[in-house]
């Protein structure tokens, strides 16, 4: 697949993920606030660390890619 429909394809995948965030954040609002994500408040700031939903993150472009590296025969 040429370097364009590439970016194409990621293109509107990024579209899709923030009409998902913008017109239905419910279905988004547990991400950041699973078990493992680290929150840290004082006063004045506030620390966030999310190791958690980072590793499902991962886990899902790692799934995506390797489903796209199989179709796409490499």
């Amino acid at each position: 697949m040429p370097l364009g429909r590439i970016l194409i394809v990621v293109g509107i995948g990024i579209a899709l993920v923030g009409a998902l965030i913008t017109f239905a954040p419910g279905l988004v609002s547990w991400f950041g606030r699973l078990p493992g994500d680290i929150r840290i408040e004082g006063e004045r700031w506030t620390v966030f660390i999310p190791i958690t939903s980072m590793l499902l993150v991962s886990l899902a472009i790692t799934l995506v890619a390797g489903l796209v590296s199989r179709f796409m025969g490499r």
